[in-house]
């Protein structure tokens, strides 16, 4: 009989199918990642169908990397934030850069009675009520102001959020996205023409994202009262500037001026 070394047996043995339960389970690096929990859209179509599960994860923390944090968080977060506060929800803020201008939440339909602010400076006590707020899941939605904060620190939030049932926005600056971070989700903002914002998704579970989306976002409620001209004021450079003529105060328009050109007499 003639042995076969087993190191000289080529053949590739047939793989045998997966279960259609443990299939379904896999996750590929080329796909978008659904994470197993609760999904709040973001009220952007464009923004939505960019997000692993088509909207904002509870659950787990989201960074966002803002140029000028303090005015785009709010008209980032607005549309999701509105029917969040309509079911009842109560929503959070820790060390806001800036006192959040409760007239234009309230415009865009954010209950002032479900809002509460929590001023600290210090980056410790920052980081120990945002801690603390995730553990004890005290409120639907937490966003909070970390621009000091470290990747270990960024670690233990995470593991604090995977208890927590509300969404979790950590804002920060734009030039940390640089760094490396323990979040899933990492979103960046900045403005651009006329009302737009400039978004880009800089980190998700699931390929890369290397465009950026714009978003009109209206804040306060300012839509409602704009002209059509002024959804645009860009383009109000380009268009002609006509005289205006503004009677005396006798009620007449002046005469036009005579010319002075010594020619002419």
């Amino acid at each position: 009989m003639d042995l076969q070394h087993p190191a000289q047996n080529t053949a590739t043995p047939m793989a045998e199918p997966l279960p259609s339960h443990v299939e379904a389970s896999l996750w590929r690096a080329d796909q978008l990642r659904s994470p197993p929990t609760t999904i709040h859209p973001s009220g952007w179509a464009a923004l939505d169908a960019e997000l692993p599960g088509g909207g904002w994860p509870g659950m787990v923390i989201t960074e966002l990397l803002l140029s000028q944090p303090g005015i785009l968080e709010w008209r980032l977060l607005a549309p999701a934030l509105r029917p969040i506060v309509a079911a009842g929800g109560e929503i959070a803020v820790v060390a806001p850069e800036r006192q959040p201008a409760m007239a234009g939440l309230v415009q865009d339909g954010i209950d002032p009675d479900l809002f509460w602010r929590y001023a600290v400076k210090e980056p410790a006590r920052r980081l120990w009520v945002t801690e603390q707020m995730l553990k004890g899941n005290g409120c639907d939605v937490l966003i909070a102001w970390l621009p000091q904060v470290r990747q270990e620190q960024l670690r233990r939030l995470q593991t604090s959020a995977q208890g927590f049932e509300g969404l979790c926005f950590l804002i920060r600056p734009a030039h940390t996205m640089k760094d490396s971070s323990p979040a899933p989700l990492r979103v960046s903002a900045a403005l651009a023409t006329d009302w737009d914002l400039r978004v880009r998704v800089a980190k998700r579970r699931g390929p890369v994202h290397d465009q950026d989306l714009l978003l009109p976002a209206f804040s306060g409620g300012v839509e409602r009262v704009l002209t059509p001209a002024l959804r645009y004021p860009s383009q109000l450079d380009d268009r002609p500037i006509l005289p205006i003529e503004v009677p005396n105060a006798l009620g007449s328009t002046p005469a036009p001026a005579r010319s002075r050109n010594p020619a002419s007499h």
